[in-house]
């Protein structure tokens, strides 16, 4: 065991409460990284044997996400159970692998609206309703909701520390902490800077980060310093000094080629072995030698594949972001790295295809994906993209608006349905091949929009000696004969609209998956193609670095072979 000299948890009193909980705060600027800490300090824990339980804190007052503009606040990523979430809880479930759920997501919305609630409905019985006790208990109460059964539960706390909108979850967790000290952990992720025309590293910024939580009564158990190389031992004594913390309790986690890397590299510097000890909890085991198989073939292959990302949610001002389609470009990468590739992305605006032709702006990819989305913008763009794909024999893998968009490229181009489109982009379409759901559109009218759409998992049918049903059993996922039924997850309005089943049909599109009742298609796919197949669900929100989603993987076996 580390043996850390400021250790202030009694072993004794450490089981006083099963469930420990891990607060992980940030400092200095937002976007250093507390999902991926998060998340490798979730996969380390479970390692050694413990349950583990991951919340995301966003203190927006939106109830969810799904009403934010990916532009703004990235990918949505949506649970089994259905609630549209910000994208650390898809890293929490790639890195810990266990599913994610509703009461693993809290926004400020939530919590005000349910104490508005109890209010109105007279549940503090006449008290005057305020921030501290009654927001804080709701704020607590949700966090042991999350943590139950679990050994560990660990609160990523959105934002950075010392903004006014985030200050009441810190008070939480000081709240907690004097409560049940014994069962509280802080972690604070905070950024050391190398100004360039300066050439070394300082510490000031995290010194007074953790000065601005010492204000709110809170004083961190162990440091996080990321930067963009390694921290040295000069560093790690003044943060250590300055921030009172024992120097083994002061962690390096730099820049990495691969966020998968990250949990190797604090666990080389006892990540685990000092947060148990601090519990005053021995490890039951250890084990990371699978990740460490994986950050080795991801350091060693060679061989490159070149796959295009068309979407329309890229362009931020002046600035290009992924953020948009994390989860979309990590399965590319979990199924490249399965078949002994590295992919090479590039991420392209479908309006760009409008503009310079497909031909001029795909010629040379070996595979392409088009993903989710909503809205007109760019989508004559991504027809274009798809009759690329579909004409030269590129594998192609469509997702939701992916699938939507290659049954309209079906229906012109093959079919001969002259003008068909999604009711989504022409209400008067000529041939409205995709349309809203009957209980959407009613929705829509009522502006129904937050937490309305077709979410979570749903039941999906396969088609026998289809390309899916080749995926899935190559995947381990069914068997090759007997009930071909999956789970996958969904997020959209429109569908595929059975009154052109069978004239698509006729015209050689292949319908590989359908819902339990028929009603709904789920998946197709085109005939005579090294792998065309586009999926109304998201397989991205169940794809795993050590286990790749079955159709990703099987879009990049094609891609391999070609």
């Amino acid at each position: 065991m580390v043996k850390i000299s400021n250790t202030k948890l009694d072993k004794k009193s450490a089981k006083s409460l099963k469930t420990k909980f891990i607060f992980i705060s940030g400092g200095v600027i937002s976007g250093i990284g507390k999902g991926i800490t998060s998340a490798s300090i979730g996969a380390i824990l479970k390692s050694k044997g413990y349950k583990v339980s991951a919340v995301k804190v966003d203190m927006y007052l939106n109830q969810d996400a799904g009403t934010i503009r990916p532009q703004e606040h990235g990918e949505v990523f949506v649970t089994v159970d259905g609630i549209e979430t910000d994208q650390d809880l898809g890293h929490y479930e790639r890195f810990i692998g266990e599913p994610i759920y509703k009461h693993n997501y809290v926004t400020t919305g939530q919590i005000y609206a349910e104490v508005l609630r109890k209010e109105r409905a007279f549940e503090y019985e006449g008290e005057d309703v305020e921030a501290i006790p009654h927001v804080t208990d709701e704020i607590i109460r949700r966090w042991e909701v999350a943590g139950k059964n679990y050994d560990f539960c660990l609160v990523e706390l959105g934002g950075t520390v010392g903004e006014y909108q985030n200050g009441i979850f810190f008070e939480a967790t000081r709240i907690m902490k004097l409560r049940d000290p014994y069962s509280v952990l802080h972690i604070h992720v905070a950024y050391l800077p190398i100004p360039s025309y300066l050439g070394e590293m300082k510490s000031k910024p995290v010194q007074q980060s953790v000065r601005v939580l010492n204000s709110m009564g809170i004083e961190p158990d162990i440091i996080v310093g990321r930067s963009s190389v390694p921290i040295d031992e000069r560093r790690k004594e003044r943060v250590a000094l300055f921030c009172n913390v024992d120097k083994t309790c002061v962690l390096s986690n730099p820049d990495v080629s691969s966020i998968y890397e990250v949990p190797v590299i604090l666990e080389q510097q006892k990540a685990g072995e000092i947060i148990l000890e601090k519990f005053g909890i021995k490890p039951k085991k250890q084990d990371l030698k699978e990740w460490k198989k994986l950050v080795q073939t991801i350091k060693t292959i060679k061989k490159e594949v070149k796959i295009a990302v068309v979407g329309k949610y890229f362009g931020v001002g002046k600035f290009q972001l992924s953020d948009s389609y994390v989860s979309v470009i990590e399965s590319i990468k979990h199924a490249a790295w399965a078949n002994k590739v590295r992919p090479v992305l590039t991420f392209i605006d479908s309006v760009e295809v409008e503009k310079k032709g497909a031909k001029d702006v795909l010629q040379g990819f070996h595979g392409i994906v088009v993903p989710g989305g909503f809205g007109k913008r760019g989508t004559e763009g991504m027809i274009k993209t798809i009759e690329y794909a579909r004409v030269n024999k590129v594998p192609y893998l469509g997702l939701c608006y992916g699938m939507q968009m290659a049954t309209i490229e079906f229906a012109r181009n093959v079919a001969g349905l002259k003008g068909s489109n999604t009711t989504e982009v022409d209400e008067d379409s000529a041939h409205p091949v995709i349309h809203i759901m009957p209980d959407q559109e009613k929705k829509l009218l009522n502006r129904e929009y937050g937490a309305t759409m077709r979410l979570g998992a749903w039941d999906c049918v396969l088609a026998r000696k289809t390309k899916a049903e080749q995926c899935y059993v190559a995947g381990g996922v069914i068997k090759a004969s007997g009930k071909a039924l999956i789970s996958e997850r969904h997020r959209h309005r429109y569908e595929f609209n059975n009154a052109y089943l069978e004239q698509l049909t006729s015209a050689g599109l292949i319908v590989s998956g359908t819902s339990p009742d028929g009603n709904l298609v789920e998946i197709i796919e085109v005939k005579d193609h090294p792998f065309f197949v586009g999926s109304q669900f998201h397989p991205e929100f169940q794809s795993r670095p050590l286990l790749p989603h079955p159709l990703f993987s099987g879009f990049m076996k094609a891609v391999v072979k070609k």
